[in-house]
């Protein structure tokens, strides 16, 4: 049966304030946002397909009418970055690791039979080549927007989060997911559960546009917490029985993650908090592709459902 997926929605959030959200929030389908001022709009990331990535362009010219002067990609990750060249009068703007990372994706090994195959489109590479280490304040007229890069590895090794204070509105990245199972196969288990609970959390936002799934407010924090821990339970126990993270995923019982989509992401975090578990430090180099095939024996030697 065909999964019929809805159109691409503005969620508009108050003064100039936007939120893109493309359903279903799956595979490679990411939320992207807009800040509106009277000078021009700052985008925040992009999104997979260059089919993907016009239709948000068009979006944005046809409620504003005014250009994208500004681009921020809050990591590396190609539903987020993949279309930062149809935006070409930006500046793109990034961690310095989020630019090093998309250029060194030229040399990554092939997921050929990881996905279900789509048509990207053309999508030649723009790295960011405005960079920071720490943060950076954009202003939108009087709107004081901070840029942070949150410190540590957690969903990737270069993740940044768009804070406006004054309106309690955060842009949060893939730091979060909405309905769907978060992914740390490139970042940090343990390492995003210091970034939510020390450097998420205490900003207090009401209302959060995550990198997945609807807009939310500050109970997808906690309820993404509990899957970590719970991740890390798992992986504790796994290495100390001598399975493998597929092994131990296929013998986990996932409760009320079971209702959450993309489950076979178990098996990736399973991958990145088995190292952690064995002293490897948050970020550290892991093999990335075999973690994605044994995904794809997980969920029963098909490739993983991807629509965009």
């Amino acid at each position: 049966m065909t999964t019929v997926i809805s159109a691409p929605r503005v969620e508009d959030l108050g003064g100039g304030l936007y939120a893109y959200i493309q359903p279903d929030g799956s595979w490679m389908i990411n939320n992207t946002g807009f800040l509106v001022g009277s000078n021009g709009v700052v985008a925040i990331d992009t999104c997979s397909t260059e089919r993907r990535t016009r239709a948000f362009a068009d979006t944005v010219s046809d409620l504003t009418g005014a250009p994208v002067r500004t681009l921020l990609n809050t990591h590396s990750h190609p539903d987020h970055t993949a279309g930062n060249a149809w935006f070409p009068g930006a500046t793109i703007v990034a961690h310095e690791r989020t630019r090093a990372e998309l250029i060194a994706t030229k040399d990554l090994p092939s997921m050929d039979g990881v996905f279900d195959p789509i048509d990207q489109g053309d999508v030649p590479p723009a790295p960011p080549f405005l960079t920071y280490t720490q943060g950076v304040t954009l202003w939108v007229d009087d709107l004081r927007c901070e840029v942070r890069h949150v410190g540590t590895p957690a969903h990737t090794t270069n993740d940044s989060v768009l804070w406006v204070p004054e309106r309690s509105v955060l842009y949060a990245g893939d730091l979060l997911f909405a309905g769907g199972t978060p992914f740390l196969l490139s970042g940090s288990i343990s390492g995003a559960i210091a970034v939510l609970t020390d450097v998420i959390a205490p900003l207090g936002a009401e209302t959060i546009v995550p990198g997945h799934g609807p807009v939310c407010g500050p109970e997808t924090i906690d309820a993404t917490l509990g899957y970590l821990r719970f991740v890390q339970d798992v992986a504790l126990r796994g290495v100390e029985a001598g399975l493998s993270p597929l092994d131990a995923a296929r013998e986990t019982d996932l409760g009320d993650y079971a209702e959450w989509s993309e489950t076979e992401r178990i098996v990736g975090n399973l991958h990145r908090a088995y190292a952690e578990v064995r002293g490897a430090e948050p970020g550290a180099p892991i093999d990335i592709p075999f973690a994605f095939r044994e995904m794809v024996a997980y969920n029963g030697g098909h490739p993983l459902t991807c629509r965009a």
